[in-house]
C-alpha cells in the first residue's frame, strides 16, 4: 500500500539527518495520499538509516493504523490536527534543527530577511507558544500561527515545516534552517533588515512560476 509515498517519506527522513536538521532518532515525516486520504508517517524512536519503506506506518485521518507493525510517531495527534484543518497540505516535517530552534528557545520568529527564505517558505517564520511534546495542542498552535508561511517554530521545541507534498516540506525545513543560521550570524554583526512585503511576494512568485525546468 502506498509504496511510492512510503519511499518518499523514508527518503526525506534520511535527508533530515544528512542536512543536519535532527540528531539520532529525532523528528518525523508525514505524507498524505490525496486520493485515499491516508497518511504515511515515520515510526517512533527508530533510526531512519536502519529502516525500509515497509516500516513506515499508514494511518487514516483519525489515527487508526491501516498498515504497519511499528508504532507511529508520538507527535501523530498534533500532525493529524494539521492535516484535518489544512486540506492544502500533503507533507509535514518536524525537526529540531539547531539554528531555527535557537530562535524558538527565545520565543522569537525568524524574519524574512533573505530571498531564499522568501522563495520556499514564503514569509516570516512565526513562533507558536509552547505546547507539550506529543500533544494535539502542537497542531492547534501551528494551524493558528503559521498563516501563509511554510514553516512555524514551536517555542522551546523545534520546527514544523509544511508543503503541498513531502518534498516541498523538506525543502522548506532546509531553507528555514539555512536562513536561521545566516540571520543568527548577521545579528552578531548588526541590525537585520527584513525584506519588504513586495519583494517577498516577488521572490515567492519567481520561485513558484519561473525557477527550475
Amino acid at each position: 500500500m502506498l509504496e511510492i509515498l512510503k519511499a518518499e517519506v523514508l527518503k526525506s527522513a534520511n535527508a533530515l539527518k544528512q542536512n543536519g536538521l535532527i540528531s539520532l532518532t529525532g523528528g518525523n515525516v508525514t505524507g498524505r495520499d490525496p486520493e485515499s486520504g491516508y497518511l504515511v508517517i515515520t515510526p517512533s524512536g527508530m533510526a531512519y538509516e536502519d529502516l525500509v519503506p515497509e516500516d513506515m506506518v499508514v494511518v487514516d485521518i483519525d489515527g487508526n493504523v491501516i498498515e504497519g507493525t511499528l508504532k507511529p510517531s508520538v507527535d501523530m495527534g498534533g500532525l493529524l490536527y494539521i492535516f484535518r484543518h489544512r486540506p492544502d497540505i500533503h507533507g509535514v516535517i518536524h525537526t529540531h534543527s539547531p539554528y531555527a530552534t535557537s530562535f524558538a528557545v527565545l520565543g522569537e520568529g525568524i524574519p524574512c530577511a533573505l530571498t531564499t527564505l522568501a522563495n520556499e517558505v514564503g514569509s516570516d517564520v512565526p513562533c507558536a507558544p509552547y505546547s507539550r511534546p506529543g500533544s494535539e495542542t502542537i497542531g492547534i498552535q501551528v494551524v493558528e500561527h503559521i498563516g501563509d508561511s511554510n514553516a512555524c517554530l514551536l517555542q522551546s521545541h523545534g520546527v514544523i515545516s509544511v508543503g503541498t507534498n513531502v518534498r516541498h516540506a523538506l525543502v522548506a525545513a532546509v531553507m528555514c534552517e539555512d536562513a536561521a543560521k545566516v540571520i543568527y550570524q548577521a545579528k552578531s554583526m548588526g541590525k537585520v533588515e527584513r525584506l519588504s512585503d513586495e519583494e517577498i511576494t516577488y521572490c515567492r512568485e519567481l520561485f513558484l512560476n519561473t525557477y527550475g525546468q
